[in-house]
């Protein structure tokens, strides 16, 4: 479970830490918070946002989304 982002951590967030850093949203601080975007994004995000979110998080966390090998 990733830990809880207050509004004062966030605000302290730089822009890498963020997948749409010009709108400040979807922070990708961690694993837990990068997977949490992506769910969020293809919940609620354009397919354009969708796009960037899933690009963002594959070039901070390369190992996110790779399928295991059985």
């Amino acid at each position: 479970m990733a830990k809880e982002l207050t509004t004062k951590d966030r605000k302290k967030l730089g822009r890498k830490s963020f997948a749409l850093p010009g709108k400040r949203k979807y922070p990708i601080p961690d694993k837990a918070h990068a997977r949490n975007a992506l769910a969020r994004v293809a919940q609620n995000g354009t397919p354009a946002e969708q796009k960037k979110v899933k690009a963002a998080v594959k070039k901070r966390f390369p190992s996110i989304g790779k399928k295991k090998k059985s």
